[in-house]
């Protein structure tokens, strides 16, 4: 797995995300290109801001004995995998303001590197290594970027 926190792997992310434009269509799935930003949006959301309510104990468990793998783990997502509900974007996101966002997010984690990430607490796993959220940042991005073809 390459690592999101070197700069050289957040800039190549960065421009994957450059390459977009409002027209983008995905090759599978139902969010447009404006939705699949806000939605990788939410993994930064979850890990920099209080937006987002932690589970209780009970479904904080469930959640890691299910998804903990499959999101930190090096196996790549399926296409049309179901998500989390904090993470589905119904409704209209604005193009700019997402991708600024995203790659705001990006650049904050790549300049706080990986460090900061090792221990710290997700709010559905747990405490995570720097590897895990390296894992769980790049392989998500990297998952809905070939999505929409960059």
């Amino acid at each position: 797995m390459v690592n999101i926190f070197e700069p050289a792997v957040a800039a190549k992310v960065i421009d994957r995300i450059n390459n977009l434009t409002p027209e983008t269509r995905p090759e599978w799935g139902k969010m447009d290109v404006s939705q699949m930003m806000a939605h990788c949006n939410v993994a930064y959301e979850m890990a920099f801001e209080n937006k987002h309510p932690k589970p209780n104990a009970l479904m904080r468990w469930f959640i890691q004995m299910m998804a903990k793998s499959t999101v930190c783990g090096d196996k790549p997502y399926k296409k049309n995998q179901q998500t989390a509900p904090a993470f589905l974007i119904k409704d209209k996101k604005d193009f700019e303001t997402e991708k600024s966002r995203l790659i705001g997010y990006i650049r904050k984690s790549e300049q706080l590197g990986s460090g900061y990430f090792e221990g710290k607490e997700s709010l559905s796993f747990g405490k995570l290594s720097s590897e895990e959220w390296n894992t769980m940042f790049y392989k998500h991005l990297n998952h809905h970027l070939t999505q929409f073809g960059v």
